[in-house]
């Protein structure tokens, strides 16, 4: 990618391509009110809201910064009031960006509609509407800021480290969860291998999360992924795409013939660099046959064939070394929940967040915000001085009842949103009359920002009215 990444922050400089120095090891056997796997924004944001509400608190990330997650890169105003009220709103404005205003939503038969983002509700959060920046660049400003704020408050952080086992005591359900052991390197790593105990475990470590899988699988017989709520993702880094330029403008999806029922997306990240990828649920993708079951194939075929896409990637070029591909576990409800919705996320001694919760959007595919969410969620549920001696079932509970109450409808919505893309003629149709029609632009405008007015969007009448009378 183009570097431009020394910004200042005060008196000092950050670089988000270089290391994050996170001191000292604890020793072998240390005991902490919390520990949380995984350095990610949920990660990072879990371990400082623990910390501020006076745990102490062990940050584990298996990776050394900087690192990459491959994502859209966008990042939405329910994640920048996170950013703001954890301090890394200032690290993110300091740095390179692109500031989103709109999206622009494309469907298989060339309509477009574009729908500013509502800046007033935002601005009154002190926020801007929308960010585009690369994850690498996020999420290295996001456990920078977690770091300090863990260390600050006589916790530890280390990097580098992957977890062996999530320890337990007791059998099946009733067991809890105590601790970790860990081994730098992995596996096949040959540093040290370290356990520490807690109260509270969080699994913050993504779609494959040990603690997760502890939870579900291991313990609970329960299953951790559902290929009709995972979705495969793919995604490459383009400079020269015609048509986003500059500093400030909209990102774009695209419902198109070849990638239903999932979508293209490009989002611009800064000026000249546009994040192009495409996101399909997986039970779906392997209904593909032929060329087009990679989804690096079908991007392949976009790029260089569809008469939308061809010319406007005519001059542009692929940086050299970022085309990734990674799963993301959707928070559609599930029809036959074993337990709880979307699935079980907790019990004795343990919670998970973000992706490791599964809590990604259906629709949009954005993930950091519900991720944020929930990781401050974790400090309302665990006291250090009531659960001292674990935390328990009922507080497990509680924390997967209140997740669910948060963000289900907003999740339920989203989802029959996904699945009135998968009809190409309604698609079609939707943005046809959005594009022609301003009250259903402002109504999608409204929508993003207010849940009282995606409640509404599912009214049979309204839906009548709205789209169908002229």
């Amino acid at each position: 990618m183009p570097d431009d990444t020394r910004r200042s922050c005060g008196a000092a400089v950050l670089d988000y391509t270089q290391p994050i120095d996170t001191g000292d090891i604890p020793d072998d056997g240390s005991a902490f009110d919390v520990i949380v796997v995984g350095g990610g924004p949920a990660g990072s944001a879990a371990a400082a809201y623990n910390a501020m509400n006076g745990s102490k608190v062990l940050l584990i990330e298996k990776d050394l910064w900087p690192r990459d997650k491959p994502c859209g890169d966008a990042v939405g105003g329910k994640s920048l009031s996170h950013a703001k009220e954890l301090g890394v709103l200032d690290l993110v404005d300091e740095s390179p960006h692109y500031v989103v205003d709109s999206i622009v939503f494309g469907s298989a038969n060339g309509s477009e509609v574009r729908v500013m983002l509502p800046k007033e509700a935002y601005e009154a959060q002190g926020l801007q509407s929308g960010y585009a920046l690369p994850r690498q660049q996020f999420d290295w400003l996001m456990f920078y800021r977690g770091q300090e704020i863990v260390r600050e408050h006589g916790g530890a952080v280390i990097q580098g480290y992957s977890v062996l086992e999530v320890t337990h005591e007791g059998e099946g359900a009733s067991a809890q969860i105590t601790g970790v052991r860990v081994k730098e390197g992995g596996k096949r790593g040959d540093g040290p291998e370290l356990t520490f105990t807690a109260p509270l475990t969080i699994g913050a470590g993504g779609y494959n999360c040990p603690v997760a899988r502890k939870i579900t699988e291991e313990l609970h017989g329960e299953p951790l992924r559902d290929d009709d709520h995972f979705c495969g993702g793919y995604r490459e880094y383009w400079e020269g795409v015609e048509g986003l330029d500059g500093d400030i403008g909209p990102i774009e999806i695209h419902f198109i013939d070849e990638v239903l029922p999932g979508y293209f997306w490009l989002f611009p990240v800064r000026d000249g660099l546009v994040n192009v990828g495409i996101g399909m649920l997986i039970s779906e993708q392997r209904k593909q046959t032929g060329m087009k079951k990679s989804l690096k194939k079908i991007q392949q075929w976009v790029i260089e064939e569809h008469p939308r896409f061809k010319e406007r990637f005519a001059n542009a070029s692929m940086i050299s070394g970022s085309a990734k591909g990674w799963q993301l576990p959707f928070g559609s409800p599930r029809k036959k929940a074993p337990s709880f919705q979307p699935r079980r996320n907790a019990m004795a001694g343990a919670m998970t967040v973000g992706d490791a919760a599964s809590l990604v959007d259906p629709f949009s595919g954005e993930g950091v915000g519900n991720a944020l969410v929930s990781a401050k969620m974790t400090s309302a549920h665990f006291d250090r001085v009531a659960h001292a001696d674990g935390f328990p079932e009922s507080a497990a509970v509680a924390y997967m009842t209140d997740l669910w109450d948060t963000l289900g409808k907003e999740l339920s919505n989203s989802t029959k949103l996904q699945r009135m893309m998968k009809w190409k003629r309604l698609c079609n149709y939707f943005v046809k009359r959005a594009s022609k029609k301003p009250e259903i632009g402002e109504m999608m405008s409204e929508m993003i920002a207010s849940k009282e007015t995606q409640k509404v969007l599912w009214n049979p009448w309204f839906l009548f009215k709205t789209i169908v009378l002229p």
